[in-house]
């Protein structure tokens, strides 16, 4: 925050940061599609203070004493051109009013701006995502008043901003708890001082909030239309939703319309829910649940805290957000809530860790996803491949983390192979494993198409033999845990021997070079010279079966650690040096015969630029950087010298 200046009647005004008044300008300005949003976010922040009020009275009473049944009222005045959304929810302070209007979105102003792609429908999706829902009311106003007090104080404050850099503070009356905001409206904006307008919106967005909202000052009494009745005489408070819990209701009942309203208002996302799973449980423990899975990655599905963003409710009254313990965290991309019949309205945070009754519920509702999952990956394979390219990544947590989900996670998860550009489920790989084959082989790295350029796949390639392509870092960890699928070990094509011998080529003429190369005393002297010239360097130097037109790569020994875990526990400086690799040749590669015949007319000593040039290469194929790269051109320099000269 900028410096803070007084005002007249003892009030304080403050800038905001140019970061914020870059946003506001964005917000005001560029995001003029479906403005109605505004009034959407406005009754969720309502809605949200009530709730957050209610769990607050379990264990403190007092707070809502004389006033304990909760509401939204909307009020519209035409004359003064005013929309005024007040709450009697858990109210704010001085404080709360400079900390959560005065600054914009935890979640960052620059990300927020970073994140808007000029496309009006989906920059305005990102208002609620990033926490700066009440900020979209300057779409449609002049000046933003709000006056609040916190349940627990006696005094209220108000806060106004025409968002165009400043917004002042100062002492305000009120009688009693909650929160008003009273949007004066743009002159082209009077559209929101409609009734039948209003009631559409709410209608359409808002239906579903368990609170009631009433609207004040709609359409008087059908006489006074008539012209047979009192003028002057207002219209009643009128209430404009079904104010009931979406997931109470049987799934009959609830329309699809209703259930994307709800899933919006309860993840601040822009998308539609890919999968909706609505239930209720009866028997030794009784709960309900309505949980989506989003059709959109969110933008903070890696976020290094990885919470999980389901609601937990007793018996309709909101406990807290963000449940921990109702979702392992490899589930964390799930929306909704979750209504428990069984656990103490006065349950505490703390009293959640570790108690019995959640541990089933978390037990139950995870077993039904994976189920629906199920489902939808037999009936619409098309689909479960685009959710698993937004998710995947994140099941696979559970591999790692899970042991007794990691059956049904195992069936659920899919790979890119060298079969082809479509993912693969590791049952359709078994079922296509050539004969003699034993293991799954698997290859991992950053980059897919990196990946298929791997020289440690020719051999397998020329074979006819899949390949598992992974490239999520937490391929690293879980493949070690698993060990097998249907009694087929994993094994890296990059880590000790290839195991090609017993897999039938599909060329005969190919096995049987294969069989006099490895057998030539030309590359067994070639394979000496190098270790001699090598020497520490490399752990071992011999030829390979998995190469059929590179001349070199490098390969992990058995019990080693894979190369491709080596290069990311490095890159975040948790391992200090490389372990020597193994340098395998190709016998059939021309450089490779060449250089064996010059090795026995000419002694090691002729090969060793040659020598050090080809353990090089082998690294760059890996995307490694050289230790030494002037050395390297100095003999890449000599080398091209010799053979022009020759």
């Amino acid at each position: 925050m900028a410096k803070t200046k007084k005002t007249k009647s003892g009030g304080e005004t403050r800038q905001f940061e140019a970061d914020v008044s870059r946003l506001l300008d964005i917000v005001a300005n560029a995001l003029y599609s479906e403005k109605e949003i505004f009034l959407r976010e406005l009754i969720s922040n309502a809605a949200d203070a009530c709730d957050r009020l209610r769990y607050a009275a379990i264990t403190t009473p007092a707070l809502i004493e004389g006033d304990s049944d909760f509401r939204i009222a909307l009020t519209i005045d035409k004359d003064a051109r005013t929309l005024t959304i007040a709450d009697n929810g858990i109210g704010m302070t001085h404080d709360d009013l400079a900390n959560n209007l005065g600054t914009i979105a935890r979640s960052g102003t620059s990300a927020f701006v970073d994140q808007l792609s000029g496309d009006s429908k989906k920059d305005v999706s990102l208002i609620g995502q990033f926490g700066v829902g009440f900020y979209s009311a300057f779409m449609v106003s002049d000046e933003v008043e709000v006056i609040s007090r916190h349940a627990e104080g006696e005094e209220a404050w108000r806060w106004s901003s025409d968002g165009k850099g400043e917004f002042t503070i100062e002492e305000a009356a009120q009688d009693s708890r909650g929160t008003t905001i009273t949007i004066h409206l743009k002159e082209d904006e009077t559209e929101f001082t409609e009734p039948y307008r209003i009631r559409h919106i709410v209608k359409t967005y808002s239906d579903h909030i368990a609170v009631p909202i009433t609207l004040i000052g709609g359409e008087p009494p059908k006489e006074d239309v008539d012209g047979e009745g009192d003028s002057e005489e207002e219209a009643a408070p009128e209430t404009i939703n079904s104010a009931s819990a979406i997931w109470t209701r049987s799934r009959g009942d609830v329309t699809e319309q209703q259930h994307k309203e709800f899933y919006h208002h309860i993840s601040h996302l822009g998308d539609e829910p890919w999968l909706t799973a609505h239930f209720r449980v009866e028997g030794v423990i009784e709960y309900a649940g309505l949980l989506y899975v989003p059709t959109d990655r969110p933008m903070d599905l890696f976020h290094q805290d990885r919470p999980t963003k389901v609601s937990l409710y007793v018996k309709r009254v909101f406990i807290t957000d963000n449940c921990e313990e109702l979702l392992p965290r490899w589930l964390r991309f799930v929306r909704g809530v979750v209504d428990s019949e069984d656990l103490p309205l006065n349950v505490s945070r703390e009293m959640l860790q570790n108690n019995p009754v959640l541990s089933k519920i978390k037990t139950g509702i995870t077993t039904r996803l994976l189920n629906e999952l199920k489902k939808q990956a037999e009936n619409e394979p098309d689909a479960y491949a685009a959710f698993w390219e937004n998710f995947g990544p994140v099941l696979k947590e559970g591999l790692y983390e899970a042991f007794g989900d990691r059956e049904a996670l195992l069936e659920l998860s899919r790979f890119k192979s060298t079969k082809g550009d479509d993912l693969t489920s590791l049952k359709d790989y078994v079922e296509r494993m050539k004969d003699g084959q034993e293991a799954i082989y698997y290859i991992t790295g950053s980059e897919i198409d990196t990946l298929r350029m791997s020289p440690q796949l020719e051999g397998f390639e020329a074979r006819g033999v899949e390949v598992l392509l992974l490239t999520d870092p937490v391929d690293e960890f879980w493949l070690p845990m698993i060990g097998a699928f249907d009694e087929k070990s994993f094994k890296s094509v990059t880590r000790g021997g290839d195991d090609l011998a017993a897999i039938k080529s599909n060329d005969a003429d190919d096995e049987a070079k294969d069989e006099e190369s490895s057998g030539s005393e030309d590359i067994d002297r070639l394979i000496a010279a190098l270790k001699v010239s090598l020497g520490e360097d490399v752990k071992d130097v011999r030829p390979s079966q998995r190469l059929t037109e590179s001349a070199v790569c490098l390969v992990a020994d058995d019990g080693d650690m894979d190369m491709n875990l080596e290069r990311m526990l490095k890159a975040h400086n948790q391992l200090d040096a490389k372990s020597p690799r193994v340098l395998e040749i190709n016998p059939k590669h021309a450089l490779i015969k060449q250089l064996a015949s010059t090795a026995e007319s000419d002694g090691a000593d002729s090969v060793r630029d040659a020598a050090l040039l080809l353990l090089d290469q082998a690294r760059i194929l890996e995307g490694e950087t050289l230790s030494d790269p002037a050395a390297f051109a100095r003999r890449m320099s000599s080398v091209m010298q010799k053979s022009l000269s020759a």
